[in-house]
């Protein structure tokens, strides 16, 4: 049986549940890691981080992205991947032919372990990029588990969609495939000590997997899991952080002036209305799919990179960095074929070095449930311009972005009177019952209270 059809009917009703107000307050059992309070998200492209694609000429950049100041480094699948009907020279990271291997390209197993060892020693973190929906052609479970899989009407392996054509879907409506699933997820966690997953395409699987597949590895240890998703209810029993895609979108298109910038404010207060207190989302101008697929941030946002990517900063949630982002990497990366990154000196890599800075030093930053609240500030020009506060005790921070390519001068008040002292330039700002500025095309300014 088919069930892709049932997962879309039940997102649906989900949904219009939502929409009716009929769920109530939306409560959830997640209790986030201590570590993740601070993190900032790095996904690691390990095909193309170096020219050899190994783990070994990898590790040559930990001290970097130590320094960098990311958290979490998030590993795309590292699994052996298809040969029977791959797409391209390489194939994709996401056709999956053993959940147990390491694909002998990036080295071997007790290479790996000794990787997640070192990451553990400078204070960071470690997830796997998990493919539950779909495997290889070729994965030896069509043999062995034929029963794991969605059929036709002539009992043959079909696609989860008409384009992933080197994937065939699985069938959750198996119960001994859940068995088989989380069993292969806790080998990780257990062999390896990994600190988590990010799950690709979470929606296309029953929700009652997930519950069923994190209560078991949270037996181990308590893991982050991510969720390549928006739903809330992925955040009630399963999932620390699902993607923020529909705020990505609003950025793509605040980028080409057609949204205003009140829309972001708007998009915060309907996520804090729809999620549970805790969910954390994750925020982001571009990352594999985007960059691959739809272009780099350069070409979908132009002037407004630096401008949506202090942004990402600033609002509530965790900010991802994608492979070569920190050195304002502008070129699409192949998907399918080795296409190593070019490892230059950028201004980038200290634009978001202070970023990373700025996130860890100031409480208000953190992440849920530690962070502060966000807070709106009115101000005379909401179509272009965003100012707000976030506030976490006496830490205190006023954001300006000028979200449009034109000049603008604006008046904003109910901030608290206070002394700020700007991040990125030398500004300093005397707060009182309403204040006037001007802003530059795409210009922005973190103030930071003095007190």
């Amino acid at each position: 049986m088919n069930t892709n059809l049932s997962r879309i009917f039940a997102i649906i009703i989900f949904f219009l549940g939502l929409s009716n107000g009929s769920l109530g307050q939306l409560k959830s059992t997640i209790v986030h890691p201590e570590w993740v309070k601070d993190k900032v998200i790095y996904e690691v492209n390990l095909r193309q981080f170096t020219q050899s694609g190994s783990i070994r000429e990898f590790r040559e950049h930990l001290p970097r992205l130590k320094e960098l100041g990311v958290g979490i480094l998030w590993f795309m699948p590292i699994h052996p991947i298809g040969e029977l009907n791959r797409k391209g020279t390489m194939g994709s990271y996401y056709a999956v032919k053993d959940y147990k291997g390491l694909d002998s390209y990036y080295g071997t197993l007790e290479e790996f372990r000794e990787l997640v060892k070192e990451i553990h020693s400078m204070g960071m973190y470690i997830i796997l990029d998990w493919v539950a929906n779909h495997t290889a052609w070729d994965n030896p479970l069509t043999k062995t588990h034929p029963d794991f899989y969605t059929k036709d009407s002539a009992g043959n392996f079909v696609p989860p969609v008409a384009d992933w054509s080197d994937v065939i879907d699985l069938n959750y409506d198996n119960k001994a495939l859940w068995n088989y699933k989380a069993d292969a997820l806790e080998f990780w966690v257990r062999e390896f000590n990994i600190d988590g997953y990010r799950c690709d395409v979470a929606g296309m699987v029953p929700i009652e997997f997930w519950d069923y597949a994190t209560a078991r590895l949270r037996k181990i240890k308590n893991v982050f899991m991510l969720a390549e998703w928006e739903s809330p209810e992925m955040h009630f029993n399963s999932f620390n952080m699902t993607y923020g895609w529909d705020m990505h979108h609003l950025l793509n298109r605040i980028s080409k002036g057609e949204a205003k910038a009140s829309e972001i404010k708007d998009k915060i207060e309907k996520d804090n209305n729809s999620y549970p207190d805790n969910a954390l989302r994750m925020q982001f101008i571009t990352n594999h799919d985007e960059n691959s697929w739809n272009g780099t941030e350069f070409e979908r946002m132009g002037e407004a990179v630096k401008a949506l990517a202090v942004l990402t900063y600033t609002i509530p949630g965790m900010p991802l960095l994608y492979t070569g982002q920190e050195i304002g990497l502008n070129r699409r990366l192949s998907f399918f074929e080795k296409d190593a990154v070019d490892w230059i000196k950028s201004d980038y890599s200290l634009f978001y070095q202070k970023l990373n800075k700025m996130k860890k030093l100031n409480p208000a930053l953190h992440n849920k449930p530690s962070g502060g609240t966000f807070i709106n500030v009115p101000n005379t020009q909401s179509d272009k311009v965003l100012t707000f506060l976030r506030k976490s005790g006496d830490n205190i921070l006023l954001m300006v972005f000028n979200l449009s390519s034109e000049a603008i001068n604006f008046e904003f008040k109910d901030v608290p009177e206070s002394e700020f002292k700007g991040y990125f330039t030398t500004k300093t700002l005397k707060t009182v019952k309403s204040n006037k500025m001007s802003l530059r095309p795409w210009e922005y300014e973190v103030f930071i209270s003095s007190k």
